[in-house]
């Protein structure tokens, strides 16, 4: 039986797999035609990562596990508390 600790162990495993370590190489908001190849509204902010074995990939907010719709970010940065959809 999965309980939730078991859940979040193989999540954060997961996440330190795969983006420990991983750079920022490039930011921009979602176009209008990746929004529209999503059936979006809201474009999120986009990173183009890079892992240290030289992978690149993008990653980007979602509101939701399903993918509904792009999403914020939320930092503790005082001047930048939160990166808005556009």
């Amino acid at each position: 039986m999965k309980t939730i600790k078991n859940v979040e162990e193989h999540w954060t495993a997961l996440a330190n797999k795969h983006l420990r370590g991983a750079r920022i190489m490039k930011v921009e908001y979602m176009t209008k035609n990746e929004l529209e190849d999503n059936m979006w509204y809201k474009s999120p902010l986009c990173l183009l990562m890079k892992k240290p074995n030289g992978e690149q990939f993008w990653m980007y907010p979602s509101m939701d596990d399903e993918g509904n719709d792009g999403g914020s970010l939320f930092t503790t940065i005082k001047e930048y508390s939160c990166v808005p959809t556009i």
